[in-house]
């Protein structure tokens, strides 16, 4: 309708007066912007301004007559700053941040308003202006103190909890039952340090609250908390809990998804898509959900999600490299962006490169039972540093000895040194109050050196139980299923010659048993 109105007013000019036609124009942008017509809606706008521009000459040239119906026509009409902002949401949705950057920065600062800051403050954080970003962060406060999505901004720019916190002070003294607040942003302000521990107990603080219990967004931030500190049984125990208040919940449920596919509930995972799908599929988070099914189904044709671990399926390592190294600058804190991009270096053999990148990790987010695992991994890797490797292990272990992956690397290290008693040690007191499908085949593993082959048939059914989709585990199923048949095979044929040939039998069916386990080293590929 606004292009035929706006042809109809370039064939008869005097049918509209110049302010209709600059309305019409931005109905024309707006049409053209919900279509997702980026480019045609920004030349519209730009029409629009113009159109504006020359308003507003003829304006002081032929000033108002007091005409009554001119004035509320006049007074509707949308402001260039709203016309400019929808200008830069345009560049924005065509990845063009310094074109809206520019556009915003064209506005007068006293003329932007809180959601023009907001937009800029991100923009600039984007784009590495840190200083830019939190001044207009800061001004976005300043007209609007609780603007937690600007509080958040702060924080995560490395502002002290303590000064952002002052700059609402005020507003929490004023209002009733607002002093929550400033445990929120103490709470936060952990975060973005990296302080998961204390993170944590913060907003468990703040959630058995009256005021904030069964809160969503809390619960959804305390299990991407448990799941960034290593601990996934909680993580999962409360993002189970926060979809259970809200079934419509979508943020945080691709971490939820890949939490439940790590585990094998691969049926789970695959209803919680669907859920997710029917909800919305213009968020990204249900086609990582979809994704994750794919992948640890091993259907990899129908893995749509094209993240890291998809990458390195296809050995590009280089590209997973670069994308793990955007999610480290993106989100610094958190460890699993650390974990892929050491595990690519290794995988291309760059064992200096993930050193660098472990001891990064070591410093950034200090000494605790999964930047020391992370450390020894790396460690284990060069036959120089296995003693350091064996101390970081024994560290990860004192401060967290049901912590799964520093148990597999410290059993890996027994492994190599021949230390199986030690290990099955290990391994039972590791699943004395856990189960877990990868501690039960390396026990059977284990077992298996030392010739218990009873109980090792029992952990790899226990680990195949768990996870059915183990490879490994029915591998060394298989394994000693093949080992026993030509035993018996090779037991009743020693009968017979043992009939026909005296002693013979007995030193062949002596060889026979010698040679059954003699490869057992092969047993323990444990990467």
């Amino acid at each position: 309708l606004a292009d035929l109105s706006l042809s109809v007013c370039i064939s008869s000019r005097e049918l509209f007066s110049p302010s209709q036609k600059y309305q019409l124009l931005v109905y024309h942008a707006d049409s053209l912007f919900h279509d997702k017509e980026y480019r045609n809606a920004v030349s519209k706008y730009t029409m629009a301004l113009q159109q504006k521009k020359a308003l507003s000459k003829t304006s002081k040239v032929r000033p108002s007559t007091g005409n009554a119906a001119s004035t509320p026509q006049s007074q509707c009409l949308p402001s260039e700053i709203e016309v400019k902002y929808k200008m830069a949401e345009c560049y924005t949705m065509l990845k063009q941040d310094k074109d809206a950057i520019a556009i915003l920065d064209g506005i007068p600062s006293r003329q932007r308003t809180p959601k023009i800051n907001m937009m800029l403050a991100n923009l600039y954080k984007k784009a590495g202006q840190e200083r830019s970003s939190v001044t207009s962060y800061k001004e976005v406060l300043r007209q609007c103190p609780l603007a937690l999505d600007a509080i958040l901004g702060l924080l995560s720019l490395s502002v002290k909890g303590a000064e952002v916190a002052s700059m609402t002070i005020n507003i929490i003294q004023s209002i009733p039952n607002l002093d929550w607040l400033s445990v929120w942003i103490k709470a936060y302000a952990f975060v973005h340090t990296g302080d998961n521990t204390r993170a944590i107990n913060t907003i468990c603080s703040l959630e058995k609250k009256s005021l904030l219990r069964d809160n969503v967004d809390l619960l959804g931030s305390l299990a991407d908390l448990y799941f960034r500190a290593g601990d996934n049984k909680n993580s999962i125990l409360k993002f189970e809990q926060a979809q259970m208040l809200d079934p419509y919940l979508i943020k945080g449920m691709d971490v939820y998804g890949y939490l439940l596919a790590r585990e094998g509930r691969l049926e789970d995972v695959e209803n919680l898509g669907c859920r997710l799908f029917n909800i919305s599929d213009q968020h990204a988070e249900p086609w990582v959900v979809s994704g994750c099914h794919s992948f640890y189904s091993k259907r990899y044709s129908r893995a749509l999600y094209l993240g890291a671990k998809a990458i390195q399926l296809n050995s590009n390592m280089q590209e997973a490299i670069i994308h793990f190294r955007e999610a480290i600058r993106l989100a610094p804190c958190r460890l699993d962006c650390y974990e892929g991009l050491i595990e690519c270096y290794l995988a291309s053999n760059s064992i200096r490169e993930a050193m660098v990148m472990a001891n990064n990790v070591y410093k950034t987010l200090g000494a605790n039972a999964q930047t020391l695992t992370l450390l020894a991994t790396v460690c284990l890797e060069d036959p120089v540093t296995q003693e350091k490797a064996k101390t970081l292990l024994d560290k990860a272990l004192t401060q967290r000895p049901d912590y799964i992956k520093a148990v597999v690397k410290k059993a890996e290290l027994l492994s190599r040194e021949q230390k199986y008693e030690d290990g099955i040690a290990l391994l039972r007191n590791a699943l004395a109050n856990q189960s877990d499908c990868v501690l039960h085949r390396i026990l059977g593993d284990f077992l298996v050196a030392v010739n218990e082959y009873q109980e090792a048939m029992d952990q790899y059914s226990i680990a195949l139980s768990l996870d059915p989709n183990d490879q490994k585990s029915l591998e060394g199923m298989q394994k000693m299923e093949k080992e026993e048949s030509p035993t018996d095979a090779t037991q009743e044929e020693d009968v017979d010659d043992m009939e026909g040939s005296g002693e013979e039998g007995d030193l062949e069916g002596s060889d026979s048993e010698a040679a059954q386990w003699a490869d057992q080293e092969q047993w323990f590929g444990m990467q």
